[in-house]
């Protein structure tokens, strides 16, 4: 398999230990990223047990494997992130990953020229004469532009055939797309101002890597003329740039993160915002009510910094490689209390009640908060082992200085255990209330409970 992600290639014992540091080319020479990488469609991953014959991946052994060993390999990790968001689907064949991977380039490029058509002075990045590397970025990136351009045109009369047929498709999926021209044009301007700030530190924007500035740009535009229902917001430019760094690729990156997007763009919009900050203070109420009432006492705003936290998957507060190993360990999903085990469970619940003679009120107890989802915990993992800090805060200015004092500075795998273990608190908390009022309501179904903790701690094997 072609190592997208450079780097050693070591595989791990299963826990959480350290990985090599992630990015591609780490020891070859920076380059602007692909603009599309067909041949990966035909690469197999090493992960014992997940990958069949035909190229098939068995979704749910994927997504325990990211949890229990706390995250893939570099060298796997480009491939595994196309399964996990979405990009390639996990039941699709080698081959049909093939044909997909042409159609998604196809269709990227028919949207990246309309928009470009649309506003022909928003193609390039405006330079204000200031930023000497912004200046190196385009000329790097309209190197790579020329170099595809070449590259198309010494493409196979079949091969040519089957994109012409594809691009007569695309542009009649999206024919019919319009733009609202000062809307665009203002999330053109926030993006402008956005991805020049993008952490350029990172190796991977390092000299010819430079050029991947404009890379990500063209995605964000991209991602926001077709999106106009949630457009650009700050923060997007961090949460694209993670997943160019590891996909290596602008048209996998876009189909990535629009899939990434689907599921989680509602907390780029003010409801997300204050949804999420009102279930990460609702499960500090549940583990801790005092430093929950320290911090909630102006209407909840000291939570804020939480949602910062929550977006972009706590990107500065770990060092690098262990902020990619998180953000794939959160978004892998197993530990969630609206799992399969855990519907499974709550289905017998159901089924006893129904079944039951008596209609007790008591009997419709609420057992566990399924909005509490795994980074929550995680959340309140770091919170609760900073108390005596968080409650030495007085104001506002304070509690950002603490925040800021962590950057870079949190022990991933410390930080997951203290997660996984106030995880599995609340769910013994939740069950033991929940068997408390089910059997003073009627004795008889104390077994149906213990089956019910039996079934949700199944999760922890």
């Amino acid at each position: 398999m072609e190592d997208l992600n450079g780097g050693g290639t070591e595989r791990q014992p299963a826990g959480r230990g350290e990985t090599p540091q992630a990015g591609p080319h780490a020891r070859g020479r920076r380059r602007v990223a692909a603009v599309s990488c067909p041949a990966l469609s035909a690469a197999r991953l090493v992960i014992p047990g997940v990958m069949d014959a035909g190229g098939r991946v068995d979704e749910s052994r994927l997504r325990m494997h990211i949890f229990k060993n706390g995250g893939v390999s570099p060298s796997d990790r480009g491939l595994v992130w196309r399964f996990l968001f979405g990009m390639y689907p996990c039941g699709s064949t080698a081959l049909e990953r093939s044909l997909l991977q042409e159609q998604l380039f196809v269709r990227y490029r028919v949207m990246k020229r309309k928009w470009q058509s649309f506003l022909p002075s928003a193609k390039k990045i405006s330079l204000n004469g200031t930023d000497a590397e912004l200046i190196k970025a385009v000329r790097y990136f309209e190197e790579r532009e020329a170099q595809a351009q070449q590259e198309s045109q010494v493409q196979s009369e079949e091969v040519q055939e089957r994109l012409s047929f594809l691009e007569l498709q695309a542009q009649f999926l999206f024919g019919a797309v319009s733009f609202h021209r000062e809307e665009l044009q203002e999330a053109i301007r926030i993006i402008d101002k956005d991805v020049p700030r993008t952490n350029r530190d990172l190796s991977y924007y390092q000299n010819e890597g430079l050029g991947n500035l404009l890379v990500l740009r063209d995605i964000l535009i991209t991602y926001a003329a077709f999106h106009p229902e949630v457009s650009y917001a700050q923060g997007m430019n961090d949460l694209c740039s993670r997943f160019l760094e590891v996909l290596d690729c602008e048209v996998d990156t876009f189909w990535s993160f629009s899939c990434y997007m689907e599921k989680f763009s509602k907390d780029f919009q003010a409801d997300g915002l204050h949804r999420k900050i009102e279930l990460e203070a609702a499960l500090l109420k549940e583990l801790d009510p005092p430093l929950y009432a320290h911090l909630a006492k102006d209407n909840m705003e000291s939570f804020t910094f939480c949602h910062r936290w929550l977006l972009l998957g706590f990107q500065r507060e770990f060092e690098h490689s262990d902020a990619l190993r998180l953000f794939e360990i959160l978004s892998c999903d197993h530990l969630e209390l609206i799992s399969q085990q855990v519907d499974r469970a709550r289905y017998r619940e159901r089924l006893a009640q129904e079944n039951s003679a008596e209609d007790s009120a008591e009997s419709e107890l609420q057992t566990f908060n399924t909005d509490f989802t795994f980074e929550l915990f995680v959340c309140a993992a770091i919170l609760l082992d900073n108390r005596e800090s968080l409650l030495q805060c007085r104001d506002d200015v304070q509690l950002i200085q603490f925040t800021s004092s962590l950057h870079g500075k949190l022990d991933l795998n410390s930080t997951l255990q203290k997660a996984e273990r106030h995880f599995y608190n609340y769910c013994k908390s939740c069950s033991w209330d929940y068997m408390n009022g089910r059997c003073r309501a009627n004795t008889n179904t104390q077994e149906d409970f213990i089956d019910h903790l039996r079934s949700l701690f199944i999760l922890k094997r």
